[in-house]
């Protein structure tokens, strides 16, 4: 009895430690791609690629999309938008999920006659948009992957407003690129600069027993990156010089004048979320760039695609059109309000398609890009700017 007592202070503080609640974890910053990450494995399985503190993460339940990339490691920016709450609810919406990412794989084209997010005899107006479940639901299995890259397959069946089928098969390939492939690509030095960089390379094959034809209607890549919007993001769309009367800015309505500016060889839209918008810029004037700039971060992204020239791309104007293959290389959008009021999300999107995919059966076609993120002092990322966008940063208007 007297061992019992002489050991039950000891017990007593054994039992009181046992009992003490748990440290919480250290709150995660939002906007950190410690933050998204975080989020995101509680609801979907992810593929994380890294080298150092440049990191890219994937998901297969959202088509192999490229969810988010820092380059300054876990409590580094990331510059995916990200709609977690939506992911969190675990319901499908009308209409489109918008599950965010920063690029996304989707097939074009939208509406028209040929469109493939109307069905049959509907009219083009938001109650009737609604994206197929083959770019939108539907897992992409990894039939690849390691540290560097990951490569996802789907086979599928889509149909168009006309009524036309299309068997096909997408791959998907994503992976980090090296410092010497990134400056390899834009021709420019990193070495002051903190980046991040990869490729996504998209092969859509014809897998039924028909050719593909334009008189019923053919299929296009379209490739769409959600990135954050702050009130200091403006986007930048070079292109060949006198071209700026053959931009397409009347997707949704004219875009008021001190939210775009459109000069010789490039525009200037801002990129906040404010305000729903989108451009396009077609083959006749299209430079394989694309590119934003949020002074007040120090940061720059520049996309980098393949043109190899072509001039027929599919056209997603909501209409019954009389050029089905007048459509855009390069678009941009910027969310806001609709006309009920509603709206996605904070982001804007940088876009690129492939051009009208005229394939006979068992043919394919590759349409690649790459993503890149910059963070650093304002003259070198002008050093960047200037040698890939053809623009000064110090001559971005403040939007």
């Amino acid at each position: 009895m007297q061992k019992l007592l002489h050991f039950l202070p000891i017990l007593c503080l054994l039992q009181a430690c046992q009992n003490k609640p748990a440290a919480p974890e250290a709150t995660l910053e939002a906007g950190t791609f410690a933050y998204d990450y975080t989020q995101l494995k509680a609801h979907t399985p992810l593929i994380l690629l890294e080298d150092g503190d440049r990191k890219v993460l994937l998901a297969e339940a959202y088509q192999g999309r490229v969810m988010t990339s820092t380059a300054a490691g876990m409590e580094g920016t990331s510059y995916g938008w990200i709609n977690h709450d939506l992911i969190a609810k675990g319901e499908y919406q009308p209409h489109m999920n918008a599950f965010g990412g920063e690029e996304r794989f989707w097939l074009g084209p939208e509406g028209g006659q040929y469109g493939l997010y109307f069905k049959k005899g509907d009219p083009f107006d938001l109650p009737h948009w609604q994206t197929p479940g083959a770019i939108d639901t539907m897992t992409y299995p990894a039939v690849q992957k390691d540290k560097t890259q990951a490569l996802f397959a789907k086979s599928f069946s889509i149909e168009n407003y006309a009524g036309n089928r299309f068997d096909l098969k997408v791959e998907r390939r994503i992976r980090l690129l090296t410092e010497k492939e990134a400056s390899d690509l834009l021709q420019v030095p990193l070495n002051n600069v903190k980046w991040v960089g990869y490729e996504s390379d998209n092969q859509l094959s014809n897998t039924g027993q028909e050719d593909w034809d334009k008189s019923k209607g053919v299929l296009s890549i379209w490739l769409l990156g959600m990135l954050k919007a702050s009130p200091a993001q403006v986007v930048i769309l070079p292109y060949k010089a006198g071209g700026s009367t053959q931009v397409n800015d009347a997707y949704f309505g004219k875009i008021a004048a001190d939210r775009l500016l459109k000069k010789d060889s490039v525009l200037f839209f801002k990129g906040d979320s404010k305000s729903r918008g989108k451009i396009g810029i077609p083959p006749a004037i299209v430079k394989p760039f694309a590119g934003s700039y949020d002074a007040e971060k120090g940061a720059l992204t520049i996309v980098r695609f393949s043109y190899a020239g072509d001039t027929a791309y599919v056209n997603s104007m909501w209409e019954i059109q009389r050029y089905p293959y007048r459509g855009d290389v390069v678009n941009t959008y910027n969310d806001g309000p609709n006309d009920k009021g509603e709206q996605m999300g904070a982001f804007y999107e940088l876009e690129t398609s492939s051009p009208a995919l005229v394939l006979k059966k068992k043919q394919s076609y590759r349409h690649v890009q790459q993503t890149f993120h910059f963070e650093g002092k304002a003259a070198d990322l002008n050093v960047i700017s200037k040698h890939v966008l053809g623009v000064e940063l110090s001559q971005v208007p403040k939007l």
